[in-house]
């Protein structure tokens, strides 16, 4: 409880959150959810919490976590960045932007592709035949 009180979590770090997974009756796991931290709520009192994102297979999953959970095992800060906002909020647009700009790029690519797999075996066919 007290080194969790004396635990620095600020908007912009990466933080490496260790938490409890139940799998079956009473058996516990320990999974890693490694994020940026967005948003740190309500202080050091017990209810404050955290929102940590990051980007998997491409979406982007953030979690909240009640900084006094008993089903957070630990929580390191793995990397601390400077910024300018005690919320981090805009990065899920600067994201989706980033995202939708590379998907653009990929639809392209797909087409051209998608072309020339349905022409390589009708030709195969043919030759065949």
């Amino acid at each position: 409880m007290e080194a969790r009180k004396k635990l620095d979590i600020r908007a912009g770090d990466t933080v490496r959150v260790h938490q409890k997974i139940e799998e079956a009756k009473g058996k516990f796991r320990i999974q890693i959810f490694e994020g940026l931290v967005l948003a740190r709520k309500h202080g050091r009192e017990a209810g404050a919490t955290f929102t940590v994102r990051r980007v998997a297979s491409g979406v982007g999953v953030e979690k909240i976590f009640p900084l006094y959970s008993p089903m957070i095992d630990k929580v390191e800060i793995v990397k601390r960045a400077r910024v300018r906002r005690a919320k981090l909020y805009y990065i899920r647009d600067k994201v989706a932007r980033e995202a939708r700009r590379q998907l653009r790029r990929t639809r392209m690519m797909n087409t051209t592709a998608n072309e020339m797999v349905t022409e390589v075996p009708a030709e195969e066919t043919v030759a065949t035949e």
